[in-house]
């Protein structure tokens, strides 16, 4: 991937985006920074952080200290950068309650 698709400050530039658009057809969308105060803000939010920060533990720092990418997209989607494994899990446990909340309110709207 080229430096101009990522952001330097975690995550994939627009032009990242229309990048994955033409090569692959995804329809990648930019993190939700703000409140996730909607049902589909909780929804994709939540399911990011399960996804990312749930499963098996990756490396949130490199050799000298830094960030790696996978801490940094956490600030790309309104989040701290995790320093920790624990703080990651505490991201991934958000997600969870998010995506529970989410539910919640779509089963309240249909029944």
């Amino acid at each position: 991937m080229k430096k101009e698709h990522k952001d330097p400050k975690g995550g994939l530039t627009a032009a990242g985006r229309a990048h994955f658009k033409r090569t692959e057809g995804a329809n990648l969308k930019p993190g939700v920074k703000g409140a996730a105060d909607t049902p589909e803000k909780m929804r994709r939010k939540g399911s990011w952080a399960r996804r990312h920060y749930g499963g098996e533990a990756k490396p949130l720092k490199d050799d000298k200290g830094r960030p790696t990418r996978h801490a940094l997209q956490a600030s790309a989607w309104g989040e701290p950068v995790p320093q920790t494994q624990a703080a990651a899990k505490k991201i991934a446990d958000k997600g969870t309650a998010l995506l529970a909340r989410a539910k919640s309110i779509a089963e309240n709207r249909i029944g």
